[in-house]
């Protein structure tokens, strides 16, 4: 897999003819809603002939297999597939092996090494029973490299039909799926979700799903309620029972907790309570975990931050998320929604206090549309990566790409000559984020928030890693 940034001039067929790959194919793993349409700037995933295959209408598993000369159950193996019937147009699917012609004077030693594998799995993959006796023009299937291992989270809010479609088209992509959300109460109760279909969905696809928790009330997070539970160890042991009830009922195997706004006076009151909740929730074989504010240093001051001790999350629950997203919130002024440079900052001083095996990085599926000049008080419009797509290719806009946020972004002007600034993630700035995750060694990923049309995304996050399941 490639990725090629649209210059002036290009064609769909003529990127095609420049890799060497069906355009059929390309249209397809992109999502190309008008392919006679390419916008300056636009990044393209390309898949390569041979090695990569994107699912067409009327395909299925089996016809598949069949045409690479591959079982079902490798190509299946090779791409998370836990249901076989569970594959959707524009999937693309990694081949569990490839073709390489022999020619003249190679032996089975060096095409190994070319390839970078051990001798005996090829010998193993092939059936060869000489090593010595293969020939010019004999086809050998070479394995498909090893990738890192990750965790991969996934936030939705969508507990409806579309909801679960969704996750039944995606969840080969996750380890764990976080319907959001349950809120707490005053009394130690939780907030009703009409969560079935998607932990069903979940359960499809391996996916283990985990109870998010939050202080949200009415649309925001309230700082009172915590604080009514965080200083009353009578009404956490109630919380946690009613936690575990539902847990146990609805078959979620972990509990992750998103408590933000916590007044800075019950940070040792929050630690307490996960070590409780770890205490209760371990026993029965259900795992912990929380979110976290971005934070650069631990004294960092503000109500978001205070209250979330990351060395003491590192040491009491299983992995920790790191919001690593929002500079670019909808209140504020045009910027990148998580640029590099700033993520980077919370992750040098994330893993001097926390395990970098216990850290999921935050990593938005969405982008914003800004009216400028920006006025104190107006609010962006929330739009998906596609959507961005479609607004430049529709006002006529160049995509221009930040080297140091390392996100794209174009302005536009609009029907009543209103100016915007949209910023939003692409194929570029996702493999940026994926690059990171592998440099600070981290446990993996965590994605805010599905229903966002980013059909880049997991083409790219399947080249980059396999994803674990539990």
């Amino acid at each position: 897999m490639q990725i090629h940034v649209v210059q002036s001039g290009d064609s769909l067929w003529r990127i095609s003819q420049n890799y060497a790959t069906d355009i059929n194919q390309i249209i397809l793993v992109n999502q190309l809603d008008n392919p006679d349409v390419l916008v300056i700037g636009q990044s393209l995933v390309i898949p390569e002939a041979n090695r990569e295959y994107v699912v067409q209408p009327g395909d299925n598993l089996y016809a598949i297999a069949q045409r690479y000369s591959v079982t079902v159950q490798e190509l299946a193996d090779a791409n998370n597939i836990t249901n076989p019937s569970l594959i959707y147009v524009g999937q693309l699917l990694h081949l569990p092996y490839y073709p390489h012609v022999v020619q003249s004077g190679e032996t089975l030693w060096s095409i190994a090494q070319r390839y970078g594998i051990e001798i005996e799995r090829l010998i193993q993959v092939n059936n060869i029973a000489n090593p010595s006796l293969i020939y010019s023009g004999q086809t050998i299937r070479i394995p498909a490299a090893l990738k890192p291992v990750t965790e991969v989270n996934a936030y939705t809010t969508q507990m409806d039909e579309q909801g679960r479609q969704e996750v039944l088209l995606l969840g080969r992509n996750f380890t764990y799926l976080s319907p959001f959300t349950y809120s707490i109460t005053a009394e130690g109760s939780i907030t009703e979700l009409q969560d079935l279909q998607v932990i069903e969905a979940a359960r499809a696809t391996t996916t283990s799903p985990l109870l998010v928790l939050t202080n949200f009330v009415e649309q925001s997070f309230n700082s009172d309620i915590a604080a009514t539970i965080l200083r009353s160890s009578d009404l956490q042991n109630t919380l946690i029972t009613n936690l575990l009830d539902t847990m146990r009922a609805k078959g979620y195997t972990g509990l992750n907790i998103d408590f933000e706004y916590v007044y800075p006076e019950d940070r040792e009151n929050y630690n307490e309570f996960l070590r409780r909740a770890v205490a209760r929730l371990h026993p029965e074989g259900f795992t912990v975990s929380t979110a976290l504010a971005p934070k650069i240093r631990e004294d960092q001051p503000g109500l978001l931050y205070e209250a979330h001790d990351y060395q003491a999350h590192g040491e009491i629950v299983d992995f920790v998320v790191l919001m690593t997203y929002e500079w670019g919130w909808a209140g504020g002024e045009p910027w990148a929604i998580a640029p590099i440079n700033e993520v980077r900052r919370v992750l040098d001083y994330a893993v001097t206090v926390i395990p970098p095996e216990k850290i999921l990085m935050g990593i938005p599926l969405y982008g914003r549309d800004w009216r400028i000049p920006w006025e104190e008080g107006t609010l962006a419009r929330t739009v998906s990566p596609q959507e961005a797509i479609r607004l430049a290719a529709n006002y006529g806009a160049a995509i221009q790409y930040d080297e140091t946020y390392q996100s794209p972004y174009f302005r536009y002007v609009d029907e009543a000559g209103q100016e915007h600034e949209v910023w939003f993630e692409d194929a570029r700035s996702i493999q940026a984020k994926y690059d990171t995750v592998k440099e600070y060694g981290l446990r993996g990923s965590s994605f805010w928030v599905l229903g966002m049309r980013f059909p880049q995304n997991w083409p790219i996050l399947q080249d980059n890693f396999t994803v674990r399941k539990l």
